[in-house]
């Protein structure tokens, strides 16, 4: 069989359309413009790559986006103070650190977010409020794995959901959030690891399988599940002489293979990685919505 692919730039660009309307709702009857501050130390050309595109997705559907540039021998009080202006701005909804950081701490410098604007997630409170099944706000890319799953009309609740990697990015909280008791979950899941013994057998046996373990295409299709539906988090580069820059980018998944096997599959490039960004603007916007209160 050939694998339903499921697109996370038309998911993404669907959910755009859905906030720009919802800026221009807020803009129009409310005078609010939600506004995002984006913290960038130093000059790696990936992270200035990515906060580019932040900016101009911010633009893309209204919101104010500001770029705070420190040189990457800024000191760990200089990014902490910078910090604190834009905790301290009422026009600043939410703030993101652009990772990783060039020499400072940063557990420190997440940690100084006031975690009303932490818009991604993963202040210690937000991630606490997660694991409570509080309102708070949740990480951008295990949101934005749950949103093409139920974009996508998979079904999430009752559901074997197999999660390799467990990083605080994305392996622990998607776990979570499809774990919790609501409609839009209520999974059974099981973490697995670099560490557990006999992968495959768990892998074989997920109704829904999300791969975030940060290893070049390790899922092959043997260890899927005919049918299954397979989310690749992963983002590698592997040598590949007939690209110009003599690379290219793959999943932690084998692509080509699962593809025979799934029901349905993300892509790499093109499937979780547009909705990490959608899931900061949906964020911020929320953010200005609890700022200013009940309409």
């Amino acid at each position: 069989m050939s694998a339903r692919i499921l697109d996370g730039n038309e998911i993404a660009a669907a959910m755009r359309e859905e906030l720009r309307s919802e800026v221009e709702e807020l803009r129009e009857q409310r005078q609010i413009t939600p506004g995002l501050a984006v913290v960038l130390v130093g000059d790696d050309p990936a992270s200035q790559s990515y906060v580019r595109n932040k900016g101009k997705a911010c633009r893309d559907v209204g919101i104010h986006s500001v770029q705070r540039n420190l040189e990457a021998s800024a000191t760990l009080d200089e990014v902490l103070e910078e910090v604190e202006r834009l905790n301290a701005d009422p026009a600043i909804h939410g703030i993101l650190v652009q990772l990783p950081l060039p020499d400072q701490d940063e557990s420190q410098v997440l940690n100084a977010i006031a975690p009303g604007k932490d818009v991604d997630g993963l202040h210690p409170l937000n991630l606490g409020k997660l694991l409570r099944q509080e309102e708070g706000f949740l990480p951008c890319t295990p949101h934005g794995v749950q949103q093409i799953l139920l974009r996508s009309g998979i079904p999430i609740a009752g559901q074997h959901v197999v999660v390799v990697g467990r990083s605080t990015l994305v392996g622990r909280p998607v776990a979570n959030i499809l774990l919790q008791k609501a409609e839009d979950a209520n999974a059974t899941v099981t973490l697995c690891h670099s560490g557990t013994a006999d992968l495959a057998a768990h892998t074989r046996s997920g109704d829904i399988v999300i791969v975030a373990a940060g290893h070049a295409q390790m899922i092959g299709a043997d260890m899927i599940r005919d049918g299954a539906t397979v989310i690749d988090v992963g983002i590698n580069f592997i040598p590949d002489p007939t690209r110009k820059s003599g690379r290219r980018m793959v999943g932690d998944v084998d692509f080509e293979a699962a593809s025979q096997v799934a029901g349905a599959i993300t892509p790499v490039p093109g499937g979780v990685g547009p909705m990490t960004i959608t899931m900061l603007l949906y964020n911020t916007i929320w953010s200005a919505k609890r700022h200013h209160g009940p309409n």
